[in-house]
C-alpha cells in the first residue's frame, strides 16, 4: 500500500520519493523479463482537506504499473475533508460510512488478485 496526505493538490514529497526509487526495479528483471514486483498487489490511500484524491490515486497506478505491481478493481479509499477546513482524518471519531466500505472493497479485491496471482503467476517471455 501506497499512502499519502494531499499537499496543494499533490502527493507528499515523502511518497514522490518512494515512487522515484522504485524506478531501480526497472534495472532488477530476472531473465523470464519479469520485474521484481510482477505478481504483487498495490493499493493507495489519500488523506487531505483539498481534492486532488483522483488525481493523485492516478498518479500513484500508474507509477505502479509501470514499475509491474498489478492493481486490483475497485474504489480506491480516501478522504477529503471540507476545503481548507481544519478536521484530520486522525480527528474524526469514526470512519466514514462511504470510507469504510471502499476501504473493505479493495482490501478484499486485493487479497483475492493477490491469491490469484499467488497460484497463478505472470508467465514471463522466455
Amino acid at each position: 500500500m501506497l499512502a499519502t496526505p494531499i499537499w496543494m493538490g499533490q502527493p507528499s514529497s515523502v511518497a514522490e520519493r518512494v515512487l522515484e526509487r522504485m524506478d531501480a526495479f526497472l534495472d532488477e528483471i530476472d531473465d523470464q523479463g519479469r520485474y521484481p514486483t510482477f505478481g504483487k498487489v498495490a493499493i493507495a490511500a489519500v488523506v487531505g482537506n483539498e481534492d486532488g484524491a483522483h488525481h493523485v490515486c492516478a498518479e500513484f497506478f500508474q507509477a505502479l504499473a509501470d514499475v509491474g505491481f498489478t492493481i486490483p478493481g475497485g474504489a480506491h479509499p480516501y478522504w477529503v475533508g471540507e476545503a481548507m477546513g481544519s478536521t484530520d482524518y486522525a480527528d474524526l471519531p469514526r470512519t466514514p460510512t462511504n470510507v469504510a466500505g471502499a476501504i473493505r472493497t479493495i482490501a478484499g479485491n486485493a487479497a483475492h488478485l493477490a491469491r490469484l496471482l499467488r497460484g497463478a503467476p505472470y508467465p514471463g517471455t522466455a
